[in-house]
């Protein structure tokens, strides 16, 4: 089965491909052995990430425009809050880029975060993955823009956008530190706004510091996605950051940040939480508990 799902992949069968990620989603028989057969690929990722509200989907969905224009074909993973009930999308981007939906070159999955801390779906990398064998030219991914996405993201893409809108003052100082060490490109959305200037300027003063530890300056770009205004401009900076030639340093820790996370998974996949709660329920009645000694059953 999985051998003739890449084979069809590889065929740039979008049915196979959306089949397939479920199958990896629900982790059944034969995916990690499938995983490893993955052909190596260098499509670039390019991730968007940023507070919710921001405009990130509207912003996306153009993207998705002008690249469909010079003839692209591009892969949309929109990862979504899950809905508490079923662990499903909660939002269904898909809706809002409901214009490329039946388009032969592009391809949109909404994944739920599955209630993983971050606003990534733990299984993206896979994902991801897979979709490169598909023959795409780029592949987007758009996070939900909470918990520590903003760094996750970063061990994921190689352009990282983070979309902000001029009211967001307070959760850029919030945001800072990790803000600096990722974005290579900012976009400022909403900027037909009467603050979006003021912003604009003390985002650049606030970078200023961070341009020592960047080879070039972070662009910081104004952008109205509802009117589609700025977004050639994004993309046109995005597209040069990819022409570059990435440093082996920084690709070394892409990669170390992905093995990380996969061991990391694969180790933590027999502890289930609900049964670790009962665990500690039966412990505390005992006067000795101590957490410690219990995390130290674990290891």
């Amino acid at each position: 089965m999985w051998t003739s799902l890449l084979q069809e992949i590889e065929q740039g069968n979008t049915k196979s491909l959306a089949r397939c990620i479920s199958l990896i989603e629900n982790e059944v028989g034969g995916y990690k052995i499938f995983l490893q057969t993955l052909p190596s690929s260098s499509t670039p990722v390019i991730g968007l990430t940023g507070p919710p509200g921001a405009g990130k989907s509207t912003l996306t969905d153009s993207l998705i425009g002008l690249l469909v224009k010079q003839g692209k074909k591009v892969a949309v993973l929109c990862i979504d809050p899950s809905s508490p009930f079923n662990l499903g999308a909660l939002l269904g981007d898909r809706i809002r880029m409901s214009n490329w939906y039946d388009h032969p070159n592009v391809f949109i999955r909404s994944l739920a975060t599955r209630g993983s801390l971050g606003g990534l779906h733990p299984k993206i990398l896979e994902i991801t993955d897979t979709c490169k064998a598909a023959g795409f030219d780029y592949i987007i991914v758009e996070t939900v823009g909470v918990g520590q996405s903003e760094i996750e993201i970063a061990g994921l893409a190689d352009v990282t956008v983070v979309v902000l809108v001029p009211e967001a003052g307070d959760e850029v100082q919030t945001m800072k530190a990790g803000l600096m060490e990722i974005a290579d490109v900012f976009a400022v959305n909403k900027a037909d706004r009467p603050e979006a200037d003021l912003f604009v300027r003390n985002l650049r003063l606030m970078l200023a510091p961070a341009f020592a530890t960047h080879t070039n300056e972070i662009p910081v770009v104004k952008t109205i996605a509802t009117e589609q205004n700025g977004a050639d401009e994004l993309l046109q900076n995005i597209l040069h950051l990819l022409s570059l030639p990435h440093s082996n340093e920084r690709r070394s820790w892409l990669l170390t940040e992905k093995a990380y996370y996969l061991i990391q998974q694969q180790r933590m996949k027999d502890i289930v939480k609900k049964e670790m709660k009962l665990q500690i329920e039966e412990e505390m009645k005992k006067a000795d508990f101590n957490l410690y000694r219990f995390v130290k059953s674990f290891h």
